[in-house]
């Protein structure tokens, strides 16, 4: 019993409730307890005859007030403007009441006590001549069994059990309004980590919607990790499955004496050392991105000389660049402050991108390096004259395996896929951003921004 988030909750709200009541009750039974109802109907009472002497319809206020005090048990005061006794029915029977004073507490029952302190319930009115008529009774003796009995009793029993029952209700339903949403999250996370998993929709309070909003983003992160992740293994395992079927083969074919001449046994030496130094790439490329998103890459950061180190990459093109007929132009300006950065790393994400900016320019075709620096940033834009990048292509470029082969010619991107996974990963390690900008037939622009120490 009261295990649930729901009952719980219905708890709270009970005992709030009976507590919030129970002080009301008790503030009502001391009120009762200080103002009755017979003096509240005694004080009625003083109030009519008080009406009865003011009015007196021509007869004179002593006359009235000594027939009203005869007439009904009470006593009559007359005082002058300057609150001195002029007519008291009871001046011979009872000592004297003195004009009573101003009230600090208006609501409380309004009583004088005279020299004996015996209390008085009183009603004054002050008259067109500023003297003042007052009606009192002495208070009446009233048991609390009569008050609890008579006053309280009715009361609670006609409004309070009602109010409890009401509040009770209500109280359920605001369990139910914050608890239904929560449950339908705790139901969800208990069936994580399925990929079956549907968002939760956001009810309830404003707090609760926000945390199942949260949820959701959490669900589809998670999702996506997990997708993330089946995609990784299964590109992982295609792309060793090539190069280690070659491996075996050849292997196989040097074991057997398939390759029974020389030449053959040289060229399956040749691929199994070629496919072996594919795989050792591979893997030291995973281990790079395995380190860097673990923040654990080892990330010297040094004063750069950012054209020195773009004129050196190109430079180790050279053979490459001549083979394939490409120029490689670095656009830089006379003066540029130094970045302090991991020059190694920084040369990996270079290397990279002219790389793969050289696979996909024609012959004939340039490739451009220029730097910039701005608004506290360095920009560093490499710019190849291909084929250019499919639209659909351009948000997935910087993803792990993927591949735009149908937008180039020419072959893979980067290998493999994780030269351009892995230079985005590098520039954010740096507190840079990278971008890529393409148009088909027209080229394609890698821009690289990163923050200068000024």
């Amino acid at each position: 019993m009261f295990s649930s988030l729901r009952s719980r909750l219905w708890l709270s709200y009970a005992l709030l409730v009976v507590t919030a009541l129970s002080v009301v009750a008790l503030i009502l039974f001391i009120y009762l307890v200080r103002n009755p109802f017979l003096y509240r109907q005694t004080l009625e009472r003083l109030q009519a005859i008080q009406s009865v002497v003011v009015e007196r319809d021509g007869q004179t206020l002593s006359f009235v007030a000594e027939r009203v005090s005869k007439n009904f048990n009470v006593r009559v005061i007359l005082f002058s403007a300057d609150q001195q006794v002029l007519l008291d029915t009871y001046a011979k029977k009872m000592l004297p009441l003195k004009f009573p004073q101003q009230k600090y507490l208006p609501r409380s029952m309004p009583i004088v006590r005279d020299e004996k302190k015996i209390a008085w319930l009183y009603s004054i009115e002050k008259l067109p001549d500023n003297s003042y008529i007052m009606v009192a009774a002495p208070r009446p003796r009233v048991s609390l069994t009569n008050v609890f009995a008579d006053d309280f009793l009715p009361l609670i029993m006609q409004s309070g059990v009602f109010a409890l029952l009401l509040s009770l209700v209500v109280a359920f339903f605001f369990a139910r309004w914050i608890a239904d949403p929560l449950q339908k999250v705790v139901a969800a996370a208990r069936q994580m980590p399925s990929a079956e998993i549907k968002p939760v929709e956001p009810q309830g309070p404003h707090e609760v919607q926000e945390l199942t909003r949260a949820f959701n983003s959490m669900i589809a992160r998670t999702q996506a990790s997990q997708k993330s992740q089946r995609e990784f293994v299964a590109n992982v395992s295609h792309e060793l499955k090539t190069p280690l079927t070659s491996v075996q083969g050849f292997a196989q074919a040097l074991l057997d004496g398939t390759a029974d001449s020389s030449e053959s046994r040289q060229q399956a030496a040749q691929v199994i050392y070629d496919e072996s130094a594919r795989m050792h790439r591979m893997v030291l490329d995973l281990l790079d991105l395995a380190r860097l998103d673990a923040g654990t890459a080892d990330i010297t950061m040094a004063p750069v000389n950012m054209p020195a180190l773009l004129n050196a990459i190109t430079e180790k093109f050279t053979p490459q660049l001549q083979q394939a007929g490409v120029t490689v132009k670095v656009d830089a300006p006379g003066t540029l402050p130094t970045v302090t950065a991991d020059g190694d790393r920084l040369a990996q994400v270079f290397t990279n991108l002219v790389d793969n900016a050289l696979k996909f320019t024609p012959r004939g075709g340039l490739i451009s390096l220029r730097i910039s620096a701005e608004d506290k940033e360095m920009l560093i834009s490499v710019s190849d004259s291909g084929t250019g990048i499919p639209p659909e292509a351009l948000a997935h470029i910087f993803h792990r395996f993927y591949q735009a082969d149908s937008a180039r010619t020419g072959g893979e991107r980067h290998g493999v896929g994780l030269g351009l996974a892995i230079a985005h990963e590098i520039v954010q390690a740096h507190g840079g951003r990278i971008g890529v900008r393409s148009r088909l037939g027209e080229g394609t622009t890698f821009d690289v921004c990163l923050p200068l120490n000024i």
